[in-house]
């Protein structure tokens, strides 16, 4: 199946695709990559998931976070793109999580993207290098930011 198809066979909504919030572009294209800005925990409705985790939210949550950030970024690719189906694989992905010192499951954190991509490309195609990083904060107090490069298929 495609990653349309692999998506849509999820039953996941993608939220509205986020506007910069700052002096920057949502994603830029580099020949055969793709090169998304940072994402936020944004939800359907347009609001975003806030708290920091540890203090306001589990690690199960921040997961769930994560995974919401997921779908932000596969909405500005389909926004920008046209179709996921123009991505032919994850390269890497670097999570931010906004948490108390004392937290240490960042990666459990940020399998909630990961996860996601692995169903929506495959796990050959949807899963690539990555880091998962804490922090003392993240814009509005966001729980997770991700970024994310890919690699494009050629244009038919």
């Amino acid at each position: 199946m495609s990653a349309d198809e692999n998506f849509a066979a999820l039953g996941l909504n993608l939220p509205p695709a986020p506007k910069p919030l700052g002096v920057y572009k949502p994603l830029l294209i580099d020949g055969k990559h793709c090169y998304v800005s940072g994402h936020g925990t944004v939800q359907d409705d347009g609001t975003l998931i806030v708290g920091r985790v540890g203090d306001h939210l589990t690690q199960e949550e921040a997961k769930i976070a994560a995974q919401q950030v997921g779908l932000a970024i596969l909405s500005t690719l389909k926004t920008n793109l046209g179709s996921l189906n123009r991505v032919k694989r994850v390269i890497k992905v670097l999570g931010m999580v906004n948490c108390v010192p004392e937290f240490e499951k960042h990666p459990f954190v940020i399998n909630g993207c990961s996860e996601l991509f692995a169903k929506v490309w495959g796990e050959d195609l949807g899963i690539g290098v990555r880091s998962a990083v804490g922090m003392g904060s993240l814009p509005g107090n966001i729980p997770v930011e991700i970024e994310a490069l890919f690699e494009l298929n050629d244009e038919a």
